[in-house]
């Protein structure tokens, strides 16, 4: 193997599902951390009400982002419809992320290091807009990195949960 072939594995596996979905989820975990923190000091010291300023806008964003991958790493792997209903229900229970990102890592999921949509053509219109999304990563970070925006301002509008 080339020194060029083994530079394009290693950039694969960096920005490829695998990592991807296991930093999402510590991400994500990491934000509700802040935000129970965050509505300890709230509610029950009643001392401020910062970390909930803070990290509920963040959780909320991460949250969304999480989805958003949970659903691509899913179509790229093939996931049944109950893998990706726990991969997002994981992101609504506090730290259960974490638990997810553990299957990932020990290949429990069959999520592959390098996403399989790059380079095997799609077979459905689901898979031909992930495929889309990794074959023009830059573009497809973008895009969704503006409907997670669009979607977290209009969340923001209507206003927390339980208001």
């Amino acid at each position: 193997m080339s020194n060029t072939e083994t530079a394009v594995q290693q950039t694969s596996a960096k920005s490829g599902p695998r990592t991807l979905f296991v930093r999402l989820g510590a991400l994500e975990a990491f934000t509700w951390a802040g935000l129970l923190v965050g509505m300890f000091l709230k509610y029950v010291t009643e001392t401020t009400e910062l970390a909930v300023r803070i990290f509920g806008g963040l959780h909320g964003f991460v949250f969304l982002a999480y989805c958003v991958m949970a659903v691509l790493v899913g179509i790229d792997s093939r996931w049944k419809l109950t893998r990706h209903a726990t991969a997002l229900v994981a992101a609504v229970v506090p730290f259960l992320t974490l638990w997810t990102t553990v299957k990932v890592e020990r290949g429990d999921w069959g999520v592959e290091p390098a996403w399989r949509l790059r380079t095997e053509q799609p077979t459905g219109p689901l898979e031909r807009v992930t495929a889309t999304v990794v074959r023009n990563p830059v573009k497809g970070v973008v895009v969704i990195l503006a409907l997670v925006a669009v979607l977290f301002v209009v969340l923001l509008f209507v206003g927390p949960p339980g208001k």
